[in-house]
């Protein structure tokens, strides 16, 4: 009689070290499923794709842009500009030429990258001063997202709520 089997009359059981191979061979298998089902819900959640109404009215349209995401003004939180009484235009780009331009369609958020599940990296865009900042956008659900950026150490960001 070898060490680790035994042997009963003409059928020998396993090794006792093969069956606990065998059930740890099993939870691995079921362990590697639920990872990728965990994984694959991550990636399907980070989708934020659509139209978005910001907190002070206007309306933004997220949508690819070459490899990344971007956004643009679909609507501003008013029709007319009240300092000019005339449709809203980027009045505030460090760029001369740009200023006249209309306020629909401007991109404000660019560049954005899948950098974790729920949350995209790149660059923000505020039409109120024309600073471009590192930002972040962060799915909170599937009906709102979190827009945040950074200057000077100093933080803030606002919450949209899905429109389509």
């Amino acid at each position: 009689m070898r060490m680790g089997r035994q042997t009963f009359g003409l059928a020998r059981a396993p090794y006792a070290g093969k069956i606990g191979r065998m059930k740890s061979y099993r939870l691995w298998g079921a362990s590697a499923v639920a990872f990728c089902a965990l994984v694959w819900a991550g990636t399907a959640f980070a989708d934020p794709k659509g139209l978005w109404l910001a907190q002070d009215g206007a309306r933004v349209r997220v949508g690819p842009c070459g490899g990344a995401l971007c956004a643009t003004i679909a609507a501003p939180k008013s029709q007319v500009d009240p300092e000019t009484g005339r449709p809203w235009t980027d009045k505030n780009n460090p760029d001369p030429a740009q200023r006249g331009r209309p306020l629909v369609g401007v991109p404000v958020l660019y560049g954005l990258v899948l950098d974790g599940p729920g949350r995209w990296s790149g660059r923000l865009y505020n039409v109120d001063n024309g600073n471009s900042y590192a930002g972040h956008l962060l799915e909170l659900g599937p009906t709102t997202i979190r827009v945040e950026g950074c200057a000077i150490g100093i933080c803030g960001g606002q919450n949209m709520t899905r429109i389509k």
